[in-house]
């Protein structure tokens, strides 16, 4: 199967990953179910998340409402199939001294940033909502600002990151594998340099204070493979084969919000 990625425009447009940091935010991974209906609804978000991060952000635009989507390495292969990016693998634990960088199931990732965070509430909602039972959530963080942009640990996070080009060189790929040109990686190369070190040793010592409960390695294409991602999607199978295959139609959500819960519970 040829993705989108493959016949994209040589300057694509990435997903904002390095978007500046936020007053709040929350993280939400999820596994795909079992199913052709779940792997259609999850890429029929694909194409829409764009259209819904724009009708919600449209409300308060000065406020900043990004969101990227991340997928994991068996999530990939089933829902767009070949090509696939070139460092994309199931996560492999690190171990480093008493240190221990766990792997933890995860097919997406989503990563939704705002300056309040009823505006993150309401797009993974609308997100959650437009998923339904296709996904069951496995990871959910809400995190906001901690008065002078310290941890509840009393950390200032993040004050050796790279900003400005240095930041896009360091997180964006490019001519390294140009099919995916303008995509991200999320974790891997963060968990290694935080629990073994560069060098080796040279270990994030707020790991002395804390204990890792989660971890997984997603890859973040550009937002122009999200909105193109149908065009690559395999048909759904068809009662007779005497009838010609259609294009797959979405799945149409029931248009609840489900406010009260992000996970997708089914309702009755």
């Amino acid at each position: 199967m040829t993705t989108p990625a493959a016949a994209g425009s040589s300057s694509p447009t990435p997903q904002p990953t390095n978007a500046l940091l936020s007053r709040s935010a929350i993280f939400l991974v999820a596994t795909i179910n079992p199913g052709e209906g779940s792997a259609a609804a999850v890429r029929s978000l694909c194409a829409d998340l764009a259209a819904l991060l724009r009708s919600i952000g449209f409300r308060e635009p000065a406020e900043n409402l990004s969101c990227i989507m991340g997928f994991g390495s068996a999530a990939w292969d089933r829902l767009f199939g070949e090509p696939r990016p070139a460092e994309l693998h199931p996560f492999r634990e690190f171990r480093g001294g008493s240190r221990h960088a766990v792997a933890t199931p995860g097919d997406i990732l989503f990563h939704i940033r705002a300056e309040r965070m009823d505006l993150c509430f309401e797009l993974a909602t609308q997100i959650m909502a437009g998923l339904g039972d296709a996904v069951e959530t496995v990871d959910e963080v809400h995190g906001f600002r901690y008065f002078d942009s310290r941890d509840l640990l009393g950390f200032v996070d993040g004050t050796e990151n790279p900003t400005g080009q240095a930041a896009i060189d360091a997180t964006r790929i490019g001519d390294e594998n140009p099919a995916f040109a303008g995509g991200s990686y999320v974790i891997e190369q963060m968990l290694e340099n935080m629990f073994v070190g560069r060098p080796p040793g040279n270990y994030d010592r707020i790991l002395d204070f804390s204990r890792a409960v989660t971890g997984n390695l997603f890859f973040v294409p550009t937002a122009a493979f999200l909105e193109d991602v149908t065009r690559g999607a395999p048909p759904e199978p068809v009662a007779s084969p005497a009838v010609e295959p259609s294009q797959p139609v979405p799945p149409v959500p029931d248009g609840s919000l489900g406010i009260g819960s992000l996970k997708g519970k089914p309702r009755s």
